[in-house]
């Protein structure tokens, strides 16, 4: 099969993927990640967004659907449904819980997050214990738990750790279990770190994104660079051992120089996890529209390709393991959850707009938390959408993602005339059962994986 340049048309823009991400809209795109090219490529097969935004670990459930009834004002996808049965009832699995609430929207993020405050907060809160209570996947063993948003921290201790609690009751833990929280710096502090840690999570992943104030200000971020160091501290109290900081590069009016300072202030703290994220703009989003107006300043191509080299040379050398393009872990910190992710794992998800994967279906559940509580205060499922997922699509997932990390993917189904060439181009190695992308493939992770369909 021989190697295409890959071109899709998103929103009546022609994108050519390849090598790099400039995320000017309009100008020839190569894509450095592979995420473009799985949204424009490959949406028939996935319904998630991965996080390149930089809001968070890569890969979240809470991304767009491709048949918003939402959208269409219909919330006939909240209606009862058979119970969902899964493949191994009672084998333990991934359980993502989402937050959909932020003190504000920032402008990068297309996420199901909401500038919310009121009656409606503690009423969500209500209504995904609910949803955990009344879960058809009740029972089953949690081998990772993941709160993500939005800001699961915007929530109060007490209003956090009640749902909480009720993922426990629904999904006890099994021994060893990692159980994480998203946080924002401007969110936290020792108390609320400590009440976390009490009930038992113990992990944190801090959305950090920039050390410098000015950048801060420009993603409409609510933190300042110096509450990161606070909010590590505060952790560190507290009794937090893993600990995950985002951080985003290609910012606007950022320079290779800027980013290695900011790599600098993000060792010192010697978190255990980076992730470390190109930044991209999405349709969505107040940056798109900054960007069609021209107002946004970004680095170009050789600055972005410069910036991601630096952050594979500066992690290897301190230590850290490149386990997945853009996550870099000490040894035996690699984020579970996302691994379940990434290996094509089963996980239950609750809160707006969450999606799940469990026993050859995905779920997707009502996005806005007024349509979601209300069909939970009905009775029912909240349910926007449910797809069976054949075992063609699953092997698809498994193999994007699978490139994405250190370990690559079995060889077994793929042509070896399609490998050799890859190995020869530099951008693969492989042996008799596994393949893995080079660090320059890493680059070419887009075309390696429309080679490899």
């Amino acid at each position: 099969m021989a190697l295409p340049e890959m071109i899709a048309l998103r929103g009546g823009v022609e994108y050519r993927y390849g090598a790099t991400c400039d995320p000017r809209v309009g100008w020839r795109r190569r894509v450095r990640n592979g995420l473009q090219l799985f949204h424009a490529l490959f949406g028939q097969y996935v319904n998630q967004r991965s996080l390149t935004g930089g809001a968070g670990d890569y890969l979240r459930p809470d991304g767009p659907v491709r048949r918003s009834l939402e959208s269409q004002g219909l919330t006939e996808g909240a209606e009862s449904l058979p119970r969902a049965q899964s493949l191994m009832p009672n084998s333990p699995l991934a359980v993502y819980v989402h937050i959909p609430f932020c003190p504000s929207k920032c402008g990068y993020c297309d996420f199901n997050s909401y500038a919310m405050t009121g009656d409606i907060v503690e009423q969500t809160v209500a209504a995904t214990v609910r949803e955990l209570e009344t879960s058809p996947f009740a029972g089953r063993p949690a081998k990772t738990i993941f709160f993500g948003g939005g800001t699961p921290t915007y929530l109060d201790e007490h209003q956090l750790i009640r749902v909480f609690e009720a993922v426990l009751r629904a999904h006890p833990p099994v021994e060893g279990c990692e159980i994480t929280s998203e946080a924002n710096p401007g969110t936290v502090d020792a108390e609320k770190f400590g009440a976390m840690r009490r009930a038992g999570f113990n992990r944190v992943s801090l959305g950090a994104q920039s050390f410098v104030d000015e950048d801060l200000i420009r993603l409409d971020r609510v933190h300042k660079g110096g509450d990161i160091e606070r909010a590590v501290k505060a952790a560190r109290i507290a009794g937090f051992d893993n600990l995950n900081l985002d951080l985003m590069f290609a910012l606007p009016h950022q320079s290779r120089q800027a980013w290695q300072r900011n790599l600098d202030r993000a060792l010192a703290l010697a978190p255990e996890h980076l992730s470390l994220y190109c930044l991209t703009i999405e349709e969505n989003t107040a940056f798109y529209k900054k960007l069609i107006r021209g107002q946004l300043v970004l680095p170009d191509e050789d600055d972005q390709v410069a910036m991601y080299e630096e952050c594979m040379s500066r992690m290897t050398a301190e230590g850290y393991v490149p386990y997945e393009i853009s996550n870099f872990a000490r040894p035996g910190r690699e984020c579970q959850h996302n691994l379940e992710y990434w290996r094509g794992g089963e996980y239950a998800a609750y809160g707006p707009g969450a999606v799940g994967r469990v026993g050859g279906s995905r779920t997707t559940n009502l996005k806005h938390p007024r349509l979601y509580c209300e069909a939970v205060e009905a009775g029912r499922r909240p349910l926007l959408e449910t797809e069976p997922l054949e075992a063609e699509t699953l092997d698809v997932e498994r193999m994007i993602f699978g490139l994405r990390l250190e370990e690559g993917i079995d060889t077994g189904k793929l042509e070896r005339k399609t490998i050799d060439e890859l190995v020869g181009r530099g951008w693969v190695e492989a042996s008799s059962e596994r393949l893995k992308l080079t660090r320059e493939g890493r680059h070419f992770h887009n075309e390696v994986a429309a080679a490899l369909m």
